[in-house]
C-alpha cells in the first residue's frame, strides 16, 4: 500500500479516501438504478471533515439526536432526517430547525410534537411513524430492535391509523450487518403486516444494517427489494445504512508497550478495546491485523491488550510470524464506523489522532485530541 503507517505518532485513524470513494461509488450505483435516496446514519460514522466527499454522493443524512442533527445540517448541508426513541420537550423547538424528516418512535410523541411541527413556519417538515413488524433475524438481543418488549417501533397490534393525518411515510429498521436475502424476508413481513397502510404513504423508510459494500453483498436482491415497493405503492424509498458507507475504509495504528508472561504471551499496546474500538467487547468480535492469524497460524502466539485498569480491556489473541517488541506497529482494519463515534476517555487515556489519506496529499491529521478533551467532560 502507498500508505505509510510509520508516518504518524500512534494511536491513530486514518481514513483511506480511495476506498471511501469506491464504497460511495456502489452507493451512486444503487441509487441510480432504484431512484432510491441513501442517507448517512451518522451514529455509525461521524467524521464530518468527509461530508463535502460524501456529500456528492449521497442525498443527505440521518440522526439521532439533537447534536447529530445540527452536525449533519452544517457539515454537509442536505437532507437531514431524525429518528429518536424519544424526543426532549427543551430541544425539540431546535431541532425542528435542521430537520426536513422526522420519525417518531410512538403515536403518543407524534401526537405530542404535531402541533410544533405543523407551527414551524414556511418550512414543511415530512413526518414518519417508526413500525416494529416483529420479525428480525439478528441473533444478539443488544443489536435486535425486535426482541420481545423492545422499545423501538409500533407494532401492528398498537398501530392508530385514525392518527395518520399528516404522517408521510413509515420506517423501519430491523437489520444489522446482513445481506440483502434478510431484507427480502423482512421487506415480505412489512407489506403483509402495514402494507393498507404504506398505500397511503410518501414514503418508506428501510433503516440501516445493509451492507451493501461488503464484497459478498447480494446488490441484485436489494435492487429487487427497493423496486417491490416503489413499483407496488408508487413511493419514495431511502436507505440509511452507516457501516456500509465506511465499511474497510479506516484502520487503527498502535504501538506495542510492553510484553509480558502469565501462562501465555500478552502484549499491551497504546490503544484500548474499551475506550478505542469498544465494538470489540459489545458485539464482540476480534478484528483483523494486517500480517498477523489466528492463534497457532503462525509462529509467535500473544493475547493483545489494551492501556486501561479495566481487567477485560482485551483485543484479542492473534499470531505473528516474528515476536513481539516495544515500539512495534500494529494495524487493525475495518476501523473507522462505530469507533471514533463511540469513543471515551476512560482512566483519562487519550483518544487517538484522525487522519486522511489521498493520493494527492498522503496522509494527514485532521484532528488531534489533549488533556482539555478530557478535562473539558468532566466539573
Amino acid at each position: 500500500m502507498e500508505l505509510d503507517f510509520n508516518a504518524l505518532n500512534t494511536p491513530y485513524y486514518v481514513i483511506d479516501e480511495r476506498l471511501l470513494v469506491k464504497n460511495l461509488e456502489v452507493l451512486r450505483s444503487v441509487q441510480e438504478r432504484t431512484e432510491c435516496s441513501i442517507l448517512l446514519a451518522q451514529k455509525g460514522f461521524a467524521m464530518h471533515s468527509l461530508y463535502p466527499l460524501i456529500g456528492e454522493y449521497l442525498k443527505g443524512v440521518t440522526s439521532s439526536s439533537l447534536f447529530e442533527a445540527r452536525l449533519g445540517y452544517e457539515k454537509m448541508g442536505k437532507e437531514v432526517h431524525m429518528c429518536a426513541p424519544a424526543y426532549v420537550d427543551e430541544e425539540f423547538d431546535e431541532i425542528i430547525k435542521y430537520c426536513d424528516h422526522i420519525v417518531f418512535n410512538s403515536f403518543n410523541q407524534w401526537q405530542k410534537y404535531k402541533p410544533q411541527v405543523t407551527k414551524s413556519g414556511s418550512k414543511y417538515i415530512q413526518c414518519g411513524i417508526r413500525i416494529n413488524p416483529e420479525y428480525s433475524e439478528i441473533a444478539v438481543p443488544l443489536y435486535n430492535p425486535c426482541y420481545k418488549f423492545s422499545r423501538l417501533g409500533v407494532t401492528l397490534k398498537n398501530f392508530r391509523p385514525d392518527q395518520l393525518d399528516g404522517i408521510d411515510g413509515l420506517h423501519f429498521h430491523t437489520l444489522c450487518e446482513q445481506n440483502s436475502d434478510t431484507l427480502w424476508r423482512t421487506a415480505k413481513v412489512v407489506d403483509e403486516k402495514f402494507g393498507e397502510y404504506i398505500k397511503r404513504m410518501k414514503w418508506l423508510n428501510m433503516g440501516g444494517g445493509h451492507h451493501i459494500t461488503r464484497p459478498d453483498y447480494d446488490i441484485e436482491t436489494l435492487v429487487r427489494s427497493i423496486l417491490y415497493f416503489k413499483d407496488k405503492y408508487s413511493i419514495d424509498i431511502y436507505l440509511e445504512p452507516g457501516e456500509a458507507i465506511a465499511l474497510n475504509t479506516g484502520f487503527l495504528v498502535a504501538k506495542v508497550l510492553d510484553v509480558i508472561e502469565n501462562e501465555m504471551t500478552l502484549a499491551i499496546l497504546d490503544t484500548s478495546a474499551t475506550c478505542h474500538m469498544p465494538d470489540v467487547l459489545e458485539m464482540p468480535y476480534r478484528p483483523n491485523i494486517i500480517g498477523a492469524g489466528k492463534p497457532g497460524e503462525y509462529g509467535y502466539d500473544y493475547r493483545l491488550g489494551g492501556m486501561t485498569c479495566l481487567a477485560g480491556d482485551v483485543i484479542g489473541d492473534y499470531s505473528f510470524k516474528q515476536p513481539l517488541k516495544p515500539d512495534d506497529r500494529l494495524v487493525f482494519c475495518d476501523m473507522a464506523h462505530y469507533t471514533m463515534v463511540k469513543n471515551h476517555m476512560f482512566n483519562g487515556v487519550n483518544l487517538p489522532s484522525i487522519a486522511t489519506f489521498n493520493a494527492e496529499e498522503g496522509i494527514k491529521i485532521v484532528r488531534k485530541f489533549g488533556y482539555e478533551d478530557f478535562a473539558g467532560r468532566l466539573s
